[in-house]
């Protein structure tokens, strides 16, 4: 059973940092791209970063710049580092094999907030 668990979210100050994880389990995590969604309160969900199987990385625009994905495929977990965040990031942050967000976890609550 494939499963995915985030944590790490947290409430922040604008310009704050936080670290989001993701244990996954039940599959070859090293053979599989990964994503990052997340939803804001009333909003669909938005894509927000892929790593592949490479280590190749493709970001949402909102997000180029200030946000980091990493994996560590010894530890089959995932990472987003989230950098001077802003208002507008609050939202629920999954991990997810689809970049569309089927199959994601629970989600970890980011809120940006002074």
């Amino acid at each position: 059973e494939v499963q995915l668990v985030e944590s790490g979210g947290g409430l922040v100050q604008p310009g704050g940092s936080l670290r989001l994880s993701c244990a996954t389990s039940g599959f070859s995590f090293r053979f599989y791209a990964m994503s990052w969604v997340r939803q804001a309160p009333g909003k669909g969900l938005e894509w927000v970063s892929t790593i592949d199987a490479s280590g190749s990385t493709a970001y949402a625009d909102p997000v180029k710049g200030r946000f980091t994905i990493s994996r560590d495929n010894a530890k089959g977990t995932l990472y987003l580092q989230l950098n001077s965040l802003k208002t507008e990031d609050t939202a629920m942050y999954y991990c997810a094999k689809d970049p569309r967000g089927a199959g994601r976890g629970q989600g970890t609550q980011v809120t940006v907030s002074s």
